[in-house]
């Protein structure tokens, strides 16, 4: 399976997030929420529903997201993605790009993906931000189905600011020896993190049990938690956003 999905988002003269473009391919659905909140001067919300049986072997998936000078965007799922073997010999792949123009900002917040047994999948997420431009964007992987070891899974994560580099994040999944260290998961099924760059970056690291909030050297921040579950793990990932200065805003929830 081959998909494209693109959308993009600006601010129109009278103070809305209006989405000018909107292209979706099965698997990937954009939908965008309308009324309230962009009525009331709120980002633009559109959801992203799993409208087809992916990522398996084989398949190449990829979104694109553009949000124009001081618009804003939360761009949200609404159900975990199950990454699959498939009949096809190679790996699956995602790629997620996202641009935001000066004084942007978007918001990035899929449901979990769950690596099933003997799945191989390859997910990559790159964002580029102009001066000024605010993002938050998170990714919560779910170590295998109840009662089965996890496949193979290589993500990686590229923040970009202005042209500076904030964050360049590789993980990879699949080696047991590995997933049983200390050091790196601790045996833990499920991993939350979250990239914040907004208004204000933490003066100091925060942590706790298996959750951890820390700045990056160029600006903005990242969040992190471990757990068994994915509920836990999200609960861990909340309250280390409790210790970001711009926690309110980064918590506010839209009805």
């Amino acid at each position: 399976m081959r998909a494209t999905a693109a959308l993009r988002v600006e601010l129109a003269a009278d103070g809305r997030n209006v989405v000018r473009e909107l292209r979706s391919q099965p698997p990937i659905t954009l939908i965008p929420r309308r009324g309230v909140a962009s009525a009331a001067g709120g980002p633009a919300v559109v959801h992203l529903v799993g409208s087809a049986t992916s990522p398996m072997g084989g398949d190449r998936v990829d979104l694109r997201v553009h949000v124009g000078a001081g618009a804003a965007l939360r761009l949200s799922g609404t159900a975990a993605t199950v990454a699959l073997p498939g009949q096809r010999t190679g790996h699956s792949r995602a790629t997620v790009r996202i641009e935001v123009e000066a004084g942007g900002t978007v918001e990035y917040l899929p449901e979990a993906t769950v690596v099933s047994g003997r799945a191989d999948h390859r997910a990559d997420m790159r964002v580029e931000l102009a001066e000024h431009a605010r993002a938050r964007c998170r990714e919560v992987l779910v170590l295998g189905r109840y009662g089965e070891r996890p496949g193979v899974l290589t993500t990686s994560t590229h923040v970009v600011r202005a042209g500076t580099p904030l964050l360049r994040q590789r993980l990879d999944i699949g080696e047991q020896r590995l997933a049983a260290s200390a050091g790196y998961l601790a045996g833990a099924r499920v991993l939350a993190a979250e990239t914040v760059v907004w208004d204000h970056d933490p003066a100091a690291p925060a942590g706790g049990q298996w959750w951890s909030l820390a700045p990056l050297s160029g600006g903005g921040a990242l969040a992190t938690s471990v757990a068994a579950d994915a509920v836990t793990a999200q609960r861990g990932l909340a309250e280390a956003l409790g210790h970001h200065p711009d926690a309110e805003a980064l918590t506010r929830e839209l009805w």
